[in-house]
């Protein structure tokens, strides 16, 4: 065969060959002319919610509102394209002599350009390469259309087209023109509305809301007649088609969780982001957010932000970075949901947890709340007064400081400082030495997204039928759905920190839970004795000269987080988690849907006697005693120390030696 081929090419005249030298050259240079990628331009950053409505964007770098490229058309917008433009779309490759033919006649006729011939193939590829109109760059866009019909399914190039058209001004493509001229997404599109945005690309510049307006209406009731005759839509439709006004101006694109949007800018600029949140629960807490926001202007207290995270799906719903995004005045554009602010007592529980779960702490042990000073470190209560003694659970629910200083003084800084690094504080960077007793207090700093995701990795240890990955990771999803490289980049990161991952102990987890289901409410009702009542774990923290005041509370289903500040650091008198941001937090409770209380994990706990008094294991000498379920590693704390034999004199009024007890006065 190879011996053949070798004779048929000698055999030819050197014409021949230079001949079909020419012709494989010319083969290879058509095969290789289009580029990979024809459009080399910005696009806005979009943002839309799980169910993809639009939550909101920001412009291309270019200045142009051009969404990211679309993979499919609406039917409407297609039917009135392909009838307005190319009505044999379908039907050819790319370039279509009758209409080349016809234009060439019109304009040779007027003396000047009436018709250009094009296809919506040829006319994506002028999108794309953005050069003059001239008779050679009319030759290559027909090459090039032919060559992208080779490439490329009609359905995807029409989606290039529409995804690149000028619709007037600095609006580019179907969906900005969509939301810009009608408000709603393109596939919410009425056949008027469609028709009207079939004819802009035309002659954008000539045809605008501002002007000329009777010329657009006109174009786009004649193609509305067009689809009529050609039976695409009734005469009901027709009617009703043609009653529709044009809109009057642009609209505002949506300003909803603008502070996320903002966010994602930043991380993926040009990038259509499909997130968690629901629209819904979200623009309800924006206005629950602005309603608190105005009452605690009056103090002068001027931001506030709130993260819910649904705990069985590992999602984030409701993102409030802060308030008056659009005041550009007192920090109101800051995402404090990401921003490291003091955490006052937001961190006690979680040593309260970490010596339940090593065995150093029992829930009603008794813990001194008495005067200390720890080489200068003078801690005190928020009360100013001390307690005496007081029971572990007590101590945590009332967040009394003197008591979880000497537990960490107990536990030790440096374990304390590595357990949160591995829960997932990532802004606590610094040695265990810089921070010291001062850190259960306000003496580090965390985000409340960090905040909030780790107590929602709590719940969710104690959530039963998650998958043993949604139990182990250790942030709340965001984004809905990732591309291939991100998914590679997550893998990638999940392996190297994997013997990193913390596993909750669910009976510590249970046990502080209901430690902090007793916290006080800041409901005037007694809460406790209506059975209706949800319950709900919950801890405020305040800062440092009242300049943070949080909140965060956790149910089977959610997970909320509550900042309530100024962002310029700024501290009030009033600014206490109870008073500010507790109110916030139970305000959304009460507008999620509620749950029941975590069940109790089984095979977990172990029973075991405890004084009544003290807490402790039962000692030799404790006469009271309770038999309460336990962690087994609570059978390693001490006996009881309270209780224990001593020898009175016979009158019983003083101590006396035991070897002194027999011997007669």
């Amino acid at each position: 065969m190879k011996v053949k081929i070798l004779s048929f090419f000698k055999n030819l005249s050197v014409t021949r060959k230079v001949m079909l030298g020419i012709i494989t050259l010319l083969v290879f240079g058509y095969m290789f002319c289009l580029p990979r990628q024809l459009f080399h331009v910005p696009y806005s950053t979009v943002v839309t919610d799980r169910n993809e409505e639009l939550l909101g964007a920001r412009i291309a770098s270019d200045g142009q509102w051009r969404f990211p490229p679309r993979k499919t058309t609406p039917e409407k917008i297609k039917q009135c394209l392909i009838t307005f433009e190319d009505k044999h779309f379908h039907h050819h490759w790319g370039v279509n002599p009758l209409s080349i033919g016809r234009a060439i006649y019109q304009n040779t006729k007027h003396k000047r350009i009436i018709s250009g011939g094009s296809t919506l193939t040829m006319q994506t590829i002028r999108l794309s390469r953005n050069e003059s109109r001239t008779f050679g760059e009319k030759i290559i866009e027909m090459i090039w259309a032919t060559r992208l019909e080779f490439r490329a399914s009609k359905e995807e190039i029409l989606s290039m087209y529409v995804s690149h058209a000028p619709f007037g001004g600095n609006v580019v493509g179907l969906d900005a023109a969509a939301w810009r001229y009608f408000g709603h997404s393109a596939e919410e599109l009425s056949w008027a509305e469609s028709a009207m945005l079939a004819v802009l690309p035309n002659a954008p510049a000539m045809i605008h809301l501002s002007k000329g307006r009777k010329m657009l209406l006109s174009k786009r009731n004649r193609l509305l007649k067009q689809l009529l005759e050609e039976k695409i839509i009734d005469s009901s439709t027709y009617e009703l088609a043609v009653t529709e006004p044009l809109p009057d101006e642009p609209h505002p694109l949506p300003q909803i969780a603008p502070h996320l949007v903002s966010h994602f800018y930043k991380e993926r600029n040009g990038q259509y982001t499909r997130s968690t949140i629901d629209r819904g629960i979200q623009t309800h807490i924006e206005d629950l957010a602005e309603r608190w926001s105005n009452e605690f202007n009056r103090s002068d207290i001027r931001n506030l932000a709130i993260l819910v995270i649904d705990i069985p799906a590992n999602q984030v719903i409701a993102y409030c970075g802060n308030v008056h995004f659009d005041r550009k005045q007192s920090g109101n554009q800051v995402d404090v949901i990401q921003a490291p602010r003091s955490t006052g007592s937001i961190l006690k529980p979680f040593l309260y947890y970490a010596m339940l779960q090593e065995g150093s702490l029992l829930p009603d042990m008794l813990l001194p709340d008495i005067p200390i000073n720890i080489n200068g470190f003078t801690p005190q209560n928020f009360s100013l007064q001390y307690e005496g003694a007081v029971p572990a659970s007590e101590a945590l629910a009332r967040s009394l400081n003197i008591p979880a200083v000497m537990m960490l003084q107990r536990y030790g800084v440096p374990k304390f400082h590595n357990f949160l690094q591995q829960t997932g504080f990532k802004t606590i960077t610094r040695p265990s030495s810089h921070y010291g007793l001062s850190l259960i207090l306000g003496g580090a700093e965390a985000t409340l997204w960090d905040v909030t995701n780790v107590y929602a990795q709590m719940g969710r240890a104690l959530v039963p039928d998650l998958t043993p990955r949604l139990t182990k990771e250790k942030e709340a999803k965001i984004t809905e759905a990732k591309d291939e490289d991100e998914e590679e980049k997550e893998e990638k990161e999940k392996k190297k920190t994997a013997r990193h991952t913390y596993i909750w102990d669910k009976g510590a987890v249970w046990q502080t839970f209901n430690a902090l289901k007793e916290v006080n409410r800041p409901e005037e009702i007694d809460w406790k004795s209506i059975p209706s009542m949800q319950a709900i774990a919950w801890k405020t923290g305040t800062s440092y000269g009242f300049r943070d005041a949080w909140a965060v509370g956790v149910t089977p289903r959610y997970a909320i987080g509550v900042w309530v500040g100024n962002a310029t650091g700024e501290g009030k008198p009033g600014l206490v988690g109870a008073q500010t941001a507790g109110p916030v937090l139970f305000d959304i409770f009460n507008y999620l849907p509620a749950s029941s209380w975590f069940e109790r994990p089984t095979g977990v706990f172990v029973d075991a006697e405890v004084c009544r008094q003290s807490g402790h294991l039962k000692g030799r000498f404790c006469e009271e005693t309770d038999t309460v379920l336990i962690l087994p590693a609570g059978l390693r704390t001490d006996a009881c120390p309270y209780h224990h034999l001593i020898t009175l004199a016979a009158d019983e009024k003083h101590r006396v030696y035991e070897n002194c007890a027999n011997t007669e006065p």
